[in-house]
């Protein structure tokens, strides 16, 4: 995880109140043994804080922190995130307000 974490921030800035996540992929085999194909599969609403940007900023110039940090699983909507792809791996770029809650 530390390995991915050094290899984003020198590849990527995040701004304002943006959080980069490692998407847990869902489960590809039911509990039953059924194997699921990808596009049976439910979309992913779970992922690993890789990093996060500065926070939310008021007209007032106040600065809003984000409330998650690098390494916390986090749940997010199924919709509404963008996916990209850097070095060959997939990250998901969610706004702060979307993140849902902190698995712990």
């Amino acid at each position: 995880m530390t390995e991915t974490l050094e290899r984003v921030k020198t590849s990527l800035r995040v701004i304002g109140d943006k959080v980069v996540c490692k998407a847990i992929e869902a489960d590809a085999v039911t509990p039953g043994g059924i194997f699921l194909p990808e596009q049976s599969r439910e979309r992913t609403m779970k992922g690993v804080v890789i990093f996060v940007g500065t926070g939310k900023r008021t007209e007032h110039g106040t600065q809003i922190p984000i409330d998650v940090k690098p390494g916390d699983t986090v749940l997010f909507p199924k919709y509404g995130w963008s996916e990209v792809k850097i070095d060959g791996e997939t990250y998901l770029i969610v706004n702060g307000g979307d993140v849902l809650a902190v698995v712990e």
